[in-house]
């Protein structure tokens, strides 16, 4: 049982106990949200829009997130029903997060009348900024760390300051702070998304699938470090080819966080990356070979149930546009037009 140097109660009412855990989701989410309405602005769409999707979003993440996580933990938690919903112990994944916000989104996007892929590039920096802020719920919990490490890596190889250094001596032993690594990760990624939605070459979904793959590959090495996988035993040969693909994270002094042999030797998040890597690429190459993405991320963004004088045009758009100069006609008028003025006078 790990000592909390973190009192992970942030207050309480009453019998009521606020943990920092879901205070730091929830300022998560309405710091995604925040990005979203900011980009949605720039095509026109209402602020509320963004709104009521996160209003339904967030549940239903949160939802996806806990089932994912018990179905593979699920002999932990038979015995112990009312465990399943004690969130606030930590215990939740981000693709089953992933799962059940893109479900709700799919469903609420198409009710509204809009196209998922434009929707959803627009959140796609969103997503990333909730993520990078809700690791810090981990550290708080002193939860989902890596395997041990010396206290020396951590200081003078990593240069981290005291405060996320002492939180990771977990009952004397030092450990990976991997919700900073995977925090940073999204930071970066943050920045890419921002560079390349401004882009004319980037088309609808790829802003979006450019999402999953940046934060897959950032996961696949990030979870090699964890000890507290969510795995199953598969064969041999895959068990290789995932640490074989691991192998840069060891030529950069990090070492494999140990797992029971007997609970597993494949990482689901992992190998979850890997296809989610491939499949994305694919979806990109094929889109654009059989002119599935004509649409620019650029391009104007219209709900099908809105009536079409309510249409807003992007500023995207309104940028590219040249001004429209008034033309003042200097050169007399044709002789046949100024005979046929005469004669309406007449």
């Amino acid at each position: 049982m790990a000592t909390l140097l973190l009192n992970p109660i942030a207050f309480s009412i009453g019998s009521l106990s606020v943990h920092w855990y879901g205070l730091i989701l929830g300022f998560g989410a309405l710091a995604g949200l925040m990005v979203a309405i900011r980009e949605g602005k720039r095509f026109g769409i209402n602020p509320e829009f963004f709104m009521d999707m996160l209003l339904l979003g967030v549940p239903s993440a949160i939802i996806g997130a806990r089932i994912y996580f018990v179905a593979f933990k699920w002999d932990d938690y038979k015995d112990h029903l009312v465990d399943v919903f004690k969130i606030w112990n930590g215990g939740i994944a981000i693709y089953g997060a992933l799962i059940g916000a893109i479900i709700c989104a799919v469903i609420y996007f198409r009710y509204r009348g809009y196209n998922f892929w434009r929707i959803a590039d627009i959140c796609a920096p969103g997503l990333l900024t909730g993520q990078m802020i809700g690791r810090w719920g981990n550290y708080v919990n002193q939860e989902a760390y890596g395997g041990p490490v010396a206290e020396s890596f951590l200081r003078d190889k990593l240069h981290l300051p005291n405060f996320i250094v002492d939180q990771m001596n977990v009952q004397g032993v030092f450990h990976h702070p991997t919700f900073l690594y995977e925090s940073l990760w999204s930071l970066v990624g943050i920045i890419i998304l921002f560079i390349l939605r401004r882009q004319r070459f980037l088309r609808s979904a790829e802003l979006f699938l450019s999402y999953f793959i940046w934060y897959s590959i950032g996961r696949f090495f990030i979870e090699g470090i964890r000890t507290d996988s969510l795995a199953f035993i598969g064969p041999n040969w895959l068990a290789s080819l995932m640490n074989g693909l691991w192998k840069p994270m060891e030529w950069m002094g990090f070492e494999h966080g140990e797992l029971d042999s007997a609970y597993g030797n494949v990482r689901i998040s992992q190998l979850l990356a890997i296809l989610i890597i491939i499949v994305a690429i694919v979806m990109i190459i094929v889109r654009r070979v059989t002119g599935k993405a004509e649409v620019r991320y650029l391009d104007p963004i219209y709900s099908t149930k809105a009536s079409p004088d309510n249409v807003p045009e992007s500023d995207a758009v309104l940028e590219e546009k040249p001004a429209v100069q008034e033309v003042t006609r200097t050169e007399p008028l044709p002789t046949q037009e100024t005979e046929d003025a005469e004669d309406k006078k007449e």
